[in-house]
């Protein structure tokens, strides 16, 4: 991947415009993280008018996207949702049927909906907007409950911050879990959160610093190669297993043993990418246990073998 458009048109979200703009536009060289060429077009070159009163002049009308390795839709007024503009139906086929990745964040997702390349496949959308595209879209599998989709080459994302989770996924599998990282401690966001977990949650932020959770799971990341449990965790923060385990989906979208599952494959990831050592050292390292584990982790989580991971993204010497 090494060419990215990102779509605007009047009404656009300054958020998720800036998300795209930040995961796929800054040069990161200096982190030895490759550039992207990247620009952003609008179905007629000039001025765009964003949803809260500025504007940006925008360069380039959608021929380079006709040629981008991926394509972003950003977030579309309501209004518009019911008359997509052709132009941005015909790019959104057009991507799609060359086999270029294509990527919604929010209600950009009409526009994909609207050229029908979401028919019969898994999407989401923005969790207050998945009622009116079911109804707008019947075909569409529709998930309002997590973060962001990939079905294929398309990557479907909730609103705002999940936006991110969905760039830093597709970077993931385009650049490794190590370039990623760095790209993710640049922009002072979490590495990973898993598209399963949850668009909202009960607690977003802790009442109190000390009523969160999010020191025990500092301490699990950093035994990974134990055999933790919820109710070892649970000991850990003081509580039942049961109001631990209550607690930990409210206030991290995903059970214990969903995240502890993701955050060892992780582990595994950025270890078939620096070092050189066996699956069963790796397995044991990141509390897998055994290589047969590993394999199955990766072809669940991430649909490929570890082999086929280290092959395409080692730095090892």
């Amino acid at each position: 991947m090494k060419t990215v458009a990102c779509v605007i048109q009047d009404g656009f979200a300054p958020f998720e415009f800036g998300v795209a703009c930040e995961a796929f536009g800054l040069d990161r060289s200096e982190d030895g993280v490759p550039n992207f060429d990247f620009r952003v077009v609008a179905p007629r070159a000039g001025v765009v008018e964003s949803k809260v009163g500025f504007s940006v002049n925008v360069e380039n009308d959608l021929a380079f996207a006709y040629e981008a390795d991926l394509v972003v839709f950003c977030p579309i007024p309501s209004a518009y949702w019911s008359r997509i503009d052709p132009l941005l139906i015909a790019l959104a086929r057009d991507a799609v049927e060359r086999g270029a990745w294509v990527m919604s964040v929010c209600s950009g997702s009409f526009i994909l909906a609207a050229a029908g390349v979401l028919d019969g496949r898994r999407s989401t959308t923005h969790w207050m907007y998945a009622h009116r595209m079911a109804e707008m879209y019947p075909r569409i599998e529709i998930d309002p409950d997590v973060l962001f989709v990939q079905d294929g080459r398309i990557i479907t994302s909730a609103g705002t911050a999940a936006g991110i989770d969905a760039c830093l996924h597709l970077l993931r599998i385009e650049l490794g879990a190590e370039l990623t990282n760095r790209i993710a401690k640049r922009m002072v966001v979490p590495p990973q959160r898993d598209g399963g977990q949850a668009q909202y949650v009960d607690r977003p932020l802790p009442v109190h610093a000390s009523d969160s959770l999010a020191a025990v799971a500092d301490w699990a990341v950093q035994h990974l190669r134990e055999e933790l449990s919820v109710d070892q965790l649970a000991s850990r923060a003081l509580m039942s297993p049961r109001t631990f385990a209550r607690r930990f989906k409210a206030e991290f979208g995903a059970t214990p043993a969903a995240w502890l599952v993701r955050q060892r494959i992780i582990h595994a990831q950025r270890m078939l990418e620096g070092t050189d050592w066996g699956l069963e050292r790796i397995a044991e390292e990141c509390g897998f246990g055994s290589a047969a584990v590993l394999r199955q982790g990766f072809s669940r989580v991430l649909d490929t073998t570890p082999t086929a991971y280290r092959a395409r993204f080692t730095t090892a010497a």
